[in-house]
């Protein structure tokens, strides 16, 4: 029976966003196609993260398994995916749009004699497949035609990440182990130790609030107005390119085009002209609230609330009003 497989990435045993919100496209996707939705986890040890995906999830979970599979390599993953596409015959394939992927899901499609339509940002009826062109100036829409499965890897924040408790799940889902037939071999590369970042690094992606701020700061030493904000709102604080080039804030909370992709409940803009660059990265979020004394910005194009007015007079009220609302 065709399916939609979504093939969900593990970091030592837990489960990233971006796998969860794979998931919930995949579940749009069987929704509308009137096609199960089923799994594969990939790795050496995948009991546990089979079962926390069992607890949310209602179709076949595949835990792929093999020692070769202990370590990534894009030859152990294409080989074992494409084994098992070959074994399960699924409709569409979906994958987070992590750097893993990108390394290893294209070699994936030519082996398969297929197109991977990459950082899918929407999914209509047909099924039709939108992604952004030109960092965002438009969008693109694609369609699967020939035989065979249809490879899709879907963007950050783009979907809203699969939630426990969701309702999508009607009954028990079941759990089956696949060996792939892998040799040595195969394996072509030699991993080396995996890269840890450094402690502070920070996930917006995961956010749910987050205060953005941009040149209109004008300084360094203003950052702490906006860090204020951030902290009595309980949200994470980023940036838009120039603050990052600057030094003042760490490349790690630039949100845009060369940063993040973020899609939190509310994003707050503070200072932030709105650049074609930096709205690829938040357009996608809930909620966008704009400050800026510039009636003409392209950051109220996008926002939901716009407040047109000097941050350095607006933040501060803002700060003393959720402080009055705790």
């Amino acid at each position: 029976m065709s399916s939609v497989l979504v093939v969900v990435e593990q970091d030592g045993g837990r489960i990233g966003r971006m796998s969860w919100e794979a998931i919930a496209a995949g579940y749009l996707l069987g929704a509308q196609q009137n096609l199960p939705v089923d799994a594969a986890i990939i790795g050496s040890e995948t009991a546990p993260a089979a079962e926390e995906i069992a607890a949310r999830l209602d179709g076949q979970i595949e835990r792929v398994e093999h020692p070769l599979l202990s370590l990534y390599t894009a030859d152990g993953y294409t080989h074992a995916i494409q084994q098992l596409i070959e074994k399960e015959a699924p409709a569409y394939v979906l994958f987070p749009h992590t750097y893993q992927v990108r390394d290893y899901a294209p070699a994936l499609a030519a082996r398969l004699n297929q197109v991977l339509i990459s950082d899918v940002i929407a999914i209509g009826e047909g099924p039709v497949f939108q992604r952004q062109l030109l960092q965002g100036r438009l969008v693109g829409s694609y369609q699967h035609s020939g035989g065979g499965p249809c490879l899709i890897s879907v963007q950050a924040g783009a979907f809203p990440a699969l939630e426990p408790g969701s309702e999508t799940k009607t009954r028990t889902a079941a759990i089956a182990v696949f060996q792939p037939a892998l040799e040595p071999s195969m394996i072509r590369t030699r991993p080396g130790a995996p890269f840890r970042a450094s402690a502070q690094t920070v996930d917006l992606a995961s956010a749910q609030r987050i205060v953005s701020v941009g040149r209109g700061i004008q300084g360094e030493e203003n950052i702490q107005l906006v860090k204020e904000l951030a902290a009595v709102l309980d949200a994470e604080l980023a940036a838009s390119r120039p603050i990052c080039d600057n030094g003042w804030l760490p490349m790690e909370r630039q949100v845009g085009s060369s940063g993040q992709t973020v899609a939190p409940r509310l994003y707050l803009a503070v200072g932030i002209s709105g650049a074609i660059q930096h709205l690829v990265g938040m357009k996608g979020s809930h909620c966008i609230v704009a400050i800026n004394k510039d009636p003409e910005a392209p950051i109220f194009e996008v926002a939901d609330y716009g407040i047109i007015g000097d941050l350095f007079e607006v933040v501060p009220a803002l700060i003393e009003a959720a402080k009055a609302g705790r």
